[in-house]
């Protein structure tokens, strides 16, 4: 198994440092396992190490669930590049049906609370009622915030030593009386007159908050009458195209993220507010579904990081990827934080740059393409 997991590498889409293919705690938590059942269910793997390890110790299928397309991609790729005879015996699914019936979960604990009880929740909800977790972290990034959410779902909690810096957390018999389920959150905003309500799973960037830089393009947003079709690239939770479709009812919109739970909250936004039936997203690469010059108009709210790494290279990406999609004399409508400093990026990338709106962090831009 050690040999296996040492030649997992990480899928190309983003070089971003410090982030390695398979670390200590995931291999603690292949150690921890002492049986190994015949199916196996995975949340929030990265590049395959608990899905390649469990299948190395002999489980017959694995369940996976995690969120960023890049790790789906990643673990099909080595899967593939190691170990081709076993893709037939991996599913990436859904967090229900990957969990359902589980009788054994292993599970990458994810930094923030909020999607760790979605997790738990999840868990506790579809597996099977014996169900073991093994969970594990760096204890750099674990906290003891982490115990007491296991803890409201769970009856039975084990922390594990410490093995070069990291831990797993094990829990059992999910509880009867279980917390109310928090996720996924709603809220409802008034931009400029107009209201909109989102709605957002834990794993969604910003959750179901309207974040300041989204606000400030939304009361900026240049009359988009002339245009039938809006592309929202790295749509987060819906906002821009919701409220751009609100404001035109002639508009409609196709979005798409790199994230699972933020193409589901996109879309149960655009149930809640009626646009449904104007409103598509789906999970992607950029826009790699798009050909070439064959959008009129791309907004965009870019990440500036990767997972917790800061890296300014997935905006630049994903510009490239606007400026690829667009059509000579296309609009680009963008919002970034300003110490980023974009707009030399934007101009040279796409075309003659304007700006929109800017306050005291955010930046709003407008840029024609050019051919």
């Amino acid at each position: 198994m050690n040999e296996l997991l040492s030649a997992l590498s990480r899928y190309p889409d983003v070089q971003a440092p410090n982030l390695h293919a398979v670390d200590a705690a995931d291999r603690l938590v292949l150690d921890t396992v002492q049986s190994w059942p015949a199916e196996v269910s995975v949340l929030g793997d990265n590049y395959g190490a608990l899905t390649l390890g469990a299948l190395s110790q002999g489980a017959a299928r694995v369940r996976v669930h995690t969120d960023s397309l890049t790790a789906q991609r990643a673990i099909t790729a080595n899967l593939e590049r190691l170990a081709p005879q076993w893709l037939s015996r991996v599913q990436l699914l859904p967090a229900a049906e990957a969990l359902a019936g589980a009788t054994l979960v292993l599970m990458v604990l994810p930094r923030g609370l909020d999607v760790l009880d979605e997790y738990a929740a999840a868990i506790a909800t579809h597996a099977d009622e014996h169900v073991l977790v093994h969970a594990g972290g760096r204890i750099k990034h674990m906290n003891l915030g982490m115990n007491q959410v296991l803890s409201a779902h769970f009856g039975e909690l084990d922390v594990s030593l410490a093995r070069q810096k990291s831990r797993v957390l094990t829990v059992r018999e999910p509880r009867e009386v279980r917390p109310a389920a928090k996720y996924p959150v709603r809220a409802t905003h008034t931009v400029a007159g107009h209201t909109l309500s989102l709605v957002a799973g834990a794993g969604t960037f910003g959750q179901a908050r309207l974040d300041p830089g989204t606000r400030l393009l939304l009361e900026n947003l240049p009359d988009l009458s002339g245009h039938r079709e809006l592309v929202d690239l790295a749509c987060g939770n819906g906002s821009i195209g919701v409220y751009a479709a609100l404001l035109n009812p002639e508009l409609r919109v196709q979005a798409s993220d790199h994230s699972a739970s933020a193409v589901q909250s996109t879309l149960a936004a655009a149930e809640a507010n009626g646009l449904s039936a104007r409103i598509t997203a789906v999970q992607d690469d950029g826009l790699s579904r798009l050909p070439a010059a064959s959008s009129r108009l791309v907004t965009l709210n870019p990440p500036f990081h990767m997972g917790n790494t800061v890296h300014a290279g997935i905006a630049l990406k994903l510009i490239d990827e606007a400026a690829r999609v667009l059509a000579d004399g296309g609009r680009f409508i963008c919002v970034f934080n300003s110490h980023l400093r974009y707009r030399s990026e934007i101009s040279r990338r796409i075309g003659p740059t304007s700006q929109l709106a800017r306050d005291a962090k955010f930046t709003v831009l407008a840029a024609t393409r050019e051919r």
